[in-house]
Protein backbone atom coordinates (compact mmCIF):
# COMPACT_ATOMS: atom_id res chain seq x y z
CA UNK A 1 0.00 0.00 0.00
CA UNK A 2 1.23 3.43 -1.13
CA UNK A 3 2.35 6.15 1.53
CA UNK A 4 -0.88 8.57 0.41
CA UNK A 5 -3.11 5.72 1.30
CA UNK A 6 -1.82 4.80 4.66
CA UNK A 7 -1.86 8.08 5.86
CA UNK A 8 -5.61 8.26 4.57
CA UNK A 9 -6.01 4.90 6.65
CA UNK A 10 -4.56 6.29 9.36
CA UNK A 11 -6.34 10.22 9.08
CA UNK A 12 -10.24 7.97 8.74
CA UNK A 13 -8.81 5.62 12.08
CA UNK A 14 -8.36 8.93 13.99
CA UNK A 15 -11.69 10.64 13.11
CA UNK A 16 -13.69 7.74 13.84
CA UNK A 17 -11.64 8.00 17.59
CA UNK A 18 -12.92 11.75 17.45
CA UNK A 19 -16.20 10.51 16.37
CA UNK A 20 -16.17 7.64 19.18
CA UNK A 21 -15.04 9.80 22.24
CA UNK A 22 -17.30 13.29 20.87
CA UNK A 23 -20.20 11.23 21.73
CA UNK A 24 -18.98 8.88 24.60
CA UNK A 25 -17.43 11.70 27.01
CA UNK A 26 -20.57 13.58 27.76
CA UNK A 27 -22.07 10.31 27.86
CA UNK A 28 -20.19 8.90 30.27
CA UNK A 29 -19.91 12.20 32.24
CA UNK A 30 -23.70 12.16 32.28
CA UNK A 31 -23.68 8.49 33.38
CA UNK A 32 -21.39 9.24 36.20
CA UNK A 33 -22.75 12.68 37.53
CA UNK A 34 -26.47 10.47 37.72
CA UNK A 35 -24.81 7.63 39.56
CA UNK A 36 -21.82 9.16 41.40
CA UNK A 37 -19.04 7.02 39.92
CA UNK A 38 -15.46 7.85 40.28
CA UNK A 39 -14.77 5.02 38.09
CA UNK A 40 -17.25 6.20 35.27
CA UNK A 41 -15.60 10.04 35.83
CA UNK A 42 -12.34 8.76 35.30
CA UNK A 43 -13.26 7.05 31.78
CA UNK A 44 -14.75 10.20 30.45
CA UNK A 45 -12.02 12.15 31.33
CA UNK A 46 -9.76 9.59 29.48
CA UNK A 47 -12.16 9.68 26.50
CA UNK A 48 -11.71 13.62 26.81
CA UNK A 49 -7.40 12.77 26.66
CA UNK A 50 -7.85 10.11 23.75
CA UNK A 51 -10.04 13.11 21.93
CA UNK A 52 -6.80 14.96 22.59
CA UNK A 53 -4.43 12.54 21.79
CA UNK A 54 -6.38 11.95 18.19
CA UNK A 55 -6.10 15.72 17.32
CA UNK A 56 -2.44 15.64 17.92
CA UNK A 57 -1.85 12.55 16.09
CA UNK A 58 -4.26 14.31 12.98
CA UNK A 59 -2.07 17.56 13.35
CA UNK A 60 1.23 15.15 13.09
CA UNK A 61 0.03 13.18 9.94
CA UNK A 62 -0.92 16.44 8.44
CA UNK A 63 2.72 17.43 8.55
CA UNK A 64 1.87 20.25 11.06
CA UNK A 65 4.31 18.60 13.65
CA UNK A 66 6.75 17.68 11.40
CA UNK A 67 10.38 17.24 13.36
CA UNK A 68 7.72 17.93 16.37
CA UNK A 69 6.96 14.11 16.98
CA UNK A 70 8.54 14.74 20.64
CA UNK A 71 6.17 17.61 21.61
CA UNK A 72 3.18 15.72 20.37
CA UNK A 73 4.34 12.60 22.77
CA UNK A 74 4.96 14.64 25.96
CA UNK A 75 1.50 16.64 25.04
CA UNK A 76 -0.22 13.28 25.32
CA UNK A 77 1.97 12.30 28.07
CA UNK A 78 1.13 15.52 30.02
CA UNK A 79 -2.33 14.59 29.87
CA UNK A 80 -1.93 11.40 31.05
CA UNK A 81 -0.57 12.09 34.43
CA UNK A 82 -3.57 14.76 34.91
CA UNK A 83 -5.89 12.13 34.31
CA UNK A 84 -3.95 9.88 36.92
CA UNK A 85 -3.56 13.04 39.01
CA UNK A 86 -7.49 13.90 39.07
CA UNK A 87 -8.76 10.05 39.39
CA UNK A 88 -6.42 9.16 42.46
CA UNK A 89 -7.63 12.32 44.33
CA UNK A 90 -11.22 11.44 43.39
CA UNK A 91 -10.79 7.44 44.27
CA UNK A 92 -9.20 8.12 47.45
CA UNK A 93 -12.02 10.60 48.28
CA UNK A 94 -15.14 8.53 47.35
CA UNK A 95 -13.30 5.33 49.72
CA UNK A 96 -12.45 7.63 52.64
CA UNK A 97 -16.03 9.04 52.75
CA UNK A 98 -17.51 5.70 51.80
CA UNK A 99 -19.98 7.52 49.09
CA UNK A 100 -22.51 4.84 47.62
CA UNK A 101 -22.08 4.99 44.09
CA UNK A 102 -25.72 3.83 42.05
CA UNK A 103 -25.56 1.61 39.05
CA UNK A 104 -25.60 2.78 36.06
CA UNK A 105 -26.90 0.64 32.82
CA UNK A 106 -26.12 3.36 30.62
CA UNK A 107 -22.63 3.51 31.74
CA UNK A 108 -22.15 -0.13 31.38
CA UNK A 109 -23.53 -0.51 28.39
CA UNK A 110 -21.56 1.63 26.75
CA UNK A 111 -18.29 0.53 28.66
CA UNK A 112 -19.17 -2.82 27.34
CA UNK A 113 -19.54 -1.31 23.33
CA UNK A 114 -16.47 0.47 23.82
CA UNK A 115 -14.40 -2.57 24.55
CA UNK A 116 -14.96 -3.79 21.12
CA UNK A 117 -14.75 -0.67 19.14
CA UNK A 118 -11.01 0.60 20.78
CA UNK A 119 -9.89 -2.67 20.29
CA UNK A 120 -10.94 -2.66 16.29
CA UNK A 121 -9.59 1.17 16.09
CA UNK A 122 -6.19 0.16 18.49
CA UNK A 123 -4.89 -2.45 16.13
CA UNK A 124 -6.21 -0.40 12.59
CA UNK A 125 -3.90 1.90 13.98
CA UNK A 126 -0.92 -0.09 15.12
CA UNK A 127 -0.80 -1.47 11.68
CA UNK A 128 -1.12 1.39 9.87
CA UNK A 129 1.68 3.71 12.14
CA UNK A 130 4.08 0.53 11.73
CA UNK A 131 3.53 0.76 7.75
CA UNK A 132 4.21 4.51 7.99
CA UNK A 133 7.05 4.26 10.32
CA UNK A 134 5.08 6.82 12.17
CA UNK A 135 6.26 6.70 16.39
CA UNK A 136 3.06 9.41 17.19
CA UNK A 137 0.58 7.18 15.52
CA UNK A 138 1.93 3.91 16.46
CA UNK A 139 1.97 5.51 20.44
CA UNK A 140 -1.69 6.80 20.16
CA UNK A 141 -2.22 2.91 19.45
CA UNK A 142 -1.59 2.06 22.45
CA UNK A 143 -3.13 5.00 24.12
CA UNK A 144 -6.52 3.59 22.13
CA UNK A 145 -5.55 -0.02 23.51
CA UNK A 146 -5.52 1.98 26.97
CA UNK A 147 -8.92 3.33 26.49
CA UNK A 148 -10.27 -0.61 25.83
CA UNK A 149 -8.43 -1.95 28.76
CA UNK A 150 -9.49 0.65 30.56
CA UNK A 151 -13.54 0.26 29.82
CA UNK A 152 -13.07 -3.73 30.59
CA UNK A 153 -11.60 -2.52 33.86
CA UNK A 154 -14.29 0.00 34.58
CA UNK A 155 -16.99 -2.38 33.33
CA UNK A 156 -15.91 -4.64 35.93
CA UNK A 157 -15.82 -2.51 39.10
CA UNK A 158 -19.59 -0.65 38.07
CA UNK A 159 -20.84 -4.42 37.24
CA UNK A 160 -19.53 -5.34 40.90
CA UNK A 161 -21.26 -2.74 42.55
CA UNK A 162 -24.39 -3.13 40.02
CA UNK A 163 -24.53 -6.68 40.53
CA UNK A 164 -22.83 -7.53 44.13
CA UNK A 165 -23.75 -3.77 45.82
CA UNK A 166 -19.84 -3.99 45.86
CA UNK A 167 -19.42 0.18 46.21
CA UNK A 168 -16.03 0.36 46.67
CA UNK A 169 -15.55 -1.46 43.35
CA UNK A 170 -16.09 1.53 41.53
CA UNK A 171 -13.37 3.81 42.87
CA UNK A 172 -11.19 0.51 43.30
CA UNK A 173 -11.93 0.61 39.04
CA UNK A 174 -10.57 4.11 39.07
CA UNK A 175 -7.37 3.37 40.34
CA UNK A 176 -6.70 1.47 37.34
CA UNK A 177 -7.07 4.15 35.46
CA UNK A 178 -4.48 5.76 37.79
CA UNK A 179 -1.91 3.31 37.00
CA UNK A 180 -2.06 3.31 33.52
CA UNK A 181 -2.67 6.91 33.47
CA UNK A 182 1.18 6.92 34.96
CA UNK A 183 2.07 4.40 33.20
CA UNK A 184 1.65 5.85 29.78
CA UNK A 185 2.83 9.27 30.68
CA UNK A 186 6.09 8.25 31.39
CA UNK A 187 6.44 5.98 28.13
CA UNK A 188 5.47 9.41 26.13
CA UNK A 189 8.13 11.18 28.53
CA UNK A 190 10.86 8.18 27.76
CA UNK A 191 13.74 9.01 25.45
CA UNK A 192 13.47 5.91 23.75
CA UNK A 193 9.78 6.78 23.04
CA UNK A 194 10.63 8.99 20.05
CA UNK A 195 12.96 6.06 18.38
CA UNK A 196 10.21 3.07 18.48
Amino acid sequence: MSADRLLSRGLRLEYATLAWNVVGTPLMIFAAVRAGSTALAGFGLDSLIEIFASIVVVWQLKGGAHGRERLALRLIGSAFFLLAAYVFGQSAWTIASGEHPAPSPLGMIWLAVTVVAMSLLAYGKLATGRALGNVVLRTEARVTVIDAALAAAVLVGVGLNALAGWWWSDPAAGLVIVYYGIKEGRQAFSPASIRE
